[in-house]
């Protein structure tokens, strides 16, 4: 296990999972409510997981079948990473809000996991967050992959169920809209040194 890569994978997967959206709303959302906190979290997290898992270890594959792919997925990932740490910047200047805790009805088991679960893999930005640019990263690492995947796995676990069981102690935090500032500004930090690694090839 390389500690360095781990410490890469952690932050990339911290970095790009933390941001408010539909399904970090709606994991905050149950925890608030103390509803199916367990499964919904292990739900997030184990898709996050698959995702990851296909995108750190398929990706040099199709590299080898498509050798072209490579320079134009490191290219694009870092103009990406730059254009969403700008957007993140320009968020933590322009935020005026805070996520809503309005109350929603209690729904059983299963209807909870699918709605989840909808939320998950019926995103397109998933797929291009975790097969597609974290494999893209993990690339920059021959031989260390998997201390890379493990790093990124780690941190949406972590993430998943802090914001779940955390929900109580972080709501009054987060109800401030100058802690979204802090956080989108850190977040832009974040993208933007990724992204000069891609370029410098690490």
């Amino acid at each position: 296990m390389d500690l360095s890569v781990y410490a890469t994978g952690l932050m990339m997967g911290l970095s790009l999972i933390v941001a408010i959206g539909a399904q970090n709303a709606f994991v905050l959302r149950q925890g608030l409510q103390n509803q199916h906190v367990l499964a919904v979290c292990l739900t997030c997290a184990v898709s996050d997981a698959i995702l990851i898992a296909v995108g750190v270890t398929s990706f040099r594959t199709i590299g080898a079948l498509l050798p072209w792919l490579d320079p134009v997925m490191r290219y694009g990932g870092a103009a990406f990473l730059f254009l969403y740490g700008a957007k993140s910047l320009y968020a933590a200047f322009r935020h005026n809000g805070a996520l809503g805790s309005e109350a929603v009805p209690s729904m059983g088991l299963w209807p909870t996991i699918a709605i989840c679960l909808s939320l998950t893999w019926l995103n397109p930005h998933v797929y291009l967050d975790t097969v597609m640019l974290l494999g893209t990263v993990s690339s920059g690492y021959p031989g260390r992959e998997t201390s890379f995947m493990v790093g990124a796995i780690t941190a949406s676990f972590a993430f998943f169920f802090a914001l779940g069981y955390g929900a109580t102690w972080l709501r009054p935090v987060f109800a401030k809209p100058a802690a979204w500032r802090v956080l989108e500004a850190l977040i832009a930090i974040t993208m933007w040194a990724i992204a000069i690694k891609l370029l410098i090839g690490f």
